[in-house]
């Protein structure tokens, strides 16, 4: 990376521009000032057209605008944070932001205005950067450093809202009167500007409401959501191809394969890639990925390709590395793998949300008394959920912008209550048995077995979006066979 510059002496009306302690230029003299001025051509774009999801955002935020009659509403996108000294980590746009408008631009804000009939939206931008004060070569943030960004009118053509400088929303939500809600967490400075007007009660009710209007997905966005599975199943067969460098190396060049895939067909990852090899599979969430991968061991890779739009898939398969299942790890597997045929059947519409889990977990208590390792019958294991030493967690959660979408959902709106058309979700059960486990045979330690798929809930049933990834044993066997070839 390289210094910014500095003007030595700004004018009184601008702000000063951040100088890097050790930049090798003391300053800017006038002539080059002046210089920089001129001399560029117009790159104004022209003639552009709405965004995709311009129609889709404008749709809820009709629907959030009934909701809250007469109040301001204050979305932000977010600020860029510090990774280390001077460096930031990649930005990503708050989902609410993202839901409402389609953009993902940082430091922007959507402020819905009340009136009489509803509310007026306005995006709140940075506007290009200033070719006058020098800002656009001189700042860290300027547009020679980071890149263009979309002038204001340009961003009103793609996004269908109109935009206004956010440098000049703060000092505006100070002076505001009337009720005011904002989404918290994600922008200080607005949080601060807003502090004598909101309350976190009143907050909240805002991001629950924005948290429960995701739980039924739209055409767009399913057709999202299908495009990031479909990378996603291209990016586990990559991985399958290079197996035997991950062997040579560790789990990470597993995590950087799918990477690769990831941000050559999408945004990102959606969430920290799980690439667990042999015992670090009882490992729930094991993204360290800097482990041995072995011959004879389980892969459990647990990942998902998020679209650019920032739709993300989250699929598992549990591979055996050598291309054959051992009879133990094919037991195991194929119980799992019963557990989860069992939780995508209960998947339907007017189903209870929870029927999925219960169906799988049943599965699973019955398979370990059948193996000794818990006293029977079933149905005392699972009233007293003596199966979760080895079950462990939930079978699955909703999925959409958010790995673990609509998280700030009612409890009656979400795991109590009841599928309907349009929902996805994740059907994810697993049997792990940790490493230091004495309460099981030798054998069964360090052996961890997740099977995840993404499933859409539709009007006669269900949906497997992620069907095109093998799940049978036998079937994945051969899958990895005919990808090794």
């Amino acid at each position: 990376m390289t210094d910014e510059l500095t003007p030595e002496t700004p004018d009184e009306d601008e702000q000063p521009i951040k100088q890097r302690k050790n930049g090798l230029y003391p300053g800017v003299s006038d002539e080059l000032a002046e210089n920089m001025k001129s001399g560029w051509a117009d790159t104004e774009l022209r003639d552009l057209q709405p965004i995709e999801q311009a129609p889709n955002a404008a749709r809820r935020r009709a629907a959030l605008s009934a909701r809250f009659p007469g109040e301001r509403l204050v979305i932000p996108a977010g600020n860029l944070k510090t990774r280390s000294n001077d460096t930031e980590y990649s930005f990503r746009a708050s989902t609410e932001y993202v839901y409402l408008t389609g953009d993902q631009t940082d430091d922007s804000v959507l402020v819905l205005e009340p009136t009489k009939d509803g509310h007026e939206a306005t995006l709140y931008r940075l506007p290009r950067s200033d070719r006058e004060n020098g800002e656009f070569w001189l700042n860290g943030m300027g547009e020679l450093w980071v890149g263009r960004r979309h002038s204001l009118t340009e961003s009103e053509a793609l996004l269908g809202v109109p935009c206004k400088d956010v440098r000049e929303l703060a000092e505006a939500l100070k002076e505001a009167t009337g009720p005011v809600r904002v989404v918290r967490g994600h922008d200080a400075g607005i949080e601060a500007a807003l502090t004598d007007k909101v309350t976190a009660e009143r907050d909240e009710e805002l991001r629950v409401h924005l948290s429960e209007a995701r739980v039924i997905k739209d055409e767009f966005e399913i057709g999202q959501l299908q495009k990031a599975v479909d990378s996603t199943v291209r990016g586990f067969e990559d991985v399958v191809k290079v197996l035997d460098k991950a062997e040579a190396t560790s789990e990470r060049y597993i995590e950087g394969t799918f990477f690769l895939r990831a941000r050559v067909e999408g945004n990102d990852v959606g969430y920290g890639s799980i690439c667990a090899a042999g015992p670090h599979a009882t490992t729930l969430h094991w993204v360290r990925n800097d482990g041995p991968v072995r011959s004879g061991d389980l892969l459990l890779l647990d990942a998902g390709v998020e679209t650019d739009t920032l739709y993300t898939a989250d699929v598992t398969r549990t591979l055996p590395i050598n291309g054959r299942f051992s009879e133990l790890q094919r037991k195991i597997y194929d119980a799992v793998f019963e557990a989860q045929e069992a939780g995508i059947a209960a998947v339907k519409p007017g189903a209870a949300y929870r029927d999925f889990h219960d169906a799988a977990q049943q599965v699973l208590a019955e398979k370990l008394v059948e193996w000794g390792l818990v006293e029977g019958p079933a149905e005392r294991v699972l009233e007293l959920g003596l199966q979760r030493r080895w079950t462990l967690h939930g079978t699955g959660h909703m999925l959409g912008l958010d790995v673990h979408d609509c998280a700030a959902a009612r409890t009656e709106t979400y795991v109590n209550g009841t599928l309907e058309p349009g929902m996805v979700l994740t059907v994810e059960p697993g049997l792990y048995f940790q490493a230091d486990d004495l309460t099981v045979p030798e054998e069964y330690r360090g052996i961890g077995v997740r099977i995840e798929d993404d499933i859409l809930v539709t009007e006669d049933g269900n949906r497997n979006l992620s069907a095109a990834l093998p799940r049978r044993s036998d079937e994945v066997e051969a899958w990895m066979a005919g990808l090794k070839k």
